[in-house]
C-alpha cells in the first residue's frame, strides 16, 4: 500500500512538473502584423530594433495599464502610434517585395528598407516637408 502511494505521488509530481514547464499558449495578445507564434525573444528583438530606429521607449507606442499606470498594456490599441507602426511595417514589407524582390534567408536576413531608412533614430522621419518647415522657422 505504501509503495502504491509513493508511486502515485511521484507520477503526480512528474505530471505537475511537465505542465508547469510547458510555455503558456498565446502569451502575446493582439498581434496583427507579426506572426502569432513569434517567440518572446524574437518579439523583443523586433521591438528593440523599432525603438532604436525611432529613438523612443516602449511607451511611445504602448499605453499605460488602467489599473497600474507604471506598467504598459502591450495589447491595447489606445495609442495611435501603435497602428501607425503597424502600417509602416506593412508599407516597408510591400516596398521590399515590390522594388527589391526581398525574401528573408539565412544569408540575407535584413531587408533593404526598414524603419531606420527614414527615421534615422528620430520618432518622426524628416522628409522634404519637415526640412522646409525648419528652414521657415529659422528665418
Amino acid at each position: 500500500m505504501k509503495k502504491s502511494l509513493v508511486l502515485i505521488a511521484i507520477v503526480s509530481l512528474m505530471f505537475l512538473g511537465i505542465a508547469a514547464s510547458r510555455p503558456p499558449a498565446d502569451t502575446h495578445k493582439n498581434l496583427k502584423v507579426l506572426p502569432k507564434n513569434i517567440s518572446h525573444d524574437d518579439l523583443d528583438k523586433v521591438m528593440d530594433e523599432w525603438k532604436e530606429a525611432l529613438g523612443v521607449k516602449c511607451n511611445f507606442c504602448h499605453a499605460a495599464q488602467k489599473e497600474n499606470p507604471r506598467k504598459l498594456d502591450f495589447a491595447s490599441d489606445e495609442k495611435p502610434e501603435k497602428n501607425v507602426a503597424r502600417e509602416m511595417y506593412r508599407m516597408t514589407g510591400r516596398i521590399n517585395k515590390k522594388f527589391f524582390d526581398y525574401k528573408k534567408t539565412a544569408e540575407n536576413p535584413d531587408p533593404p528598407v526598414g524603419c531606420m531608412t527614414c527615421h534615422h533614430g528620430k520618432p518622426h522621419p524628416e522628409g522634404p516637408q519637415h526640412a522646409e518647415q525648419k528652414k521657415e522657422s529659422t528665418n
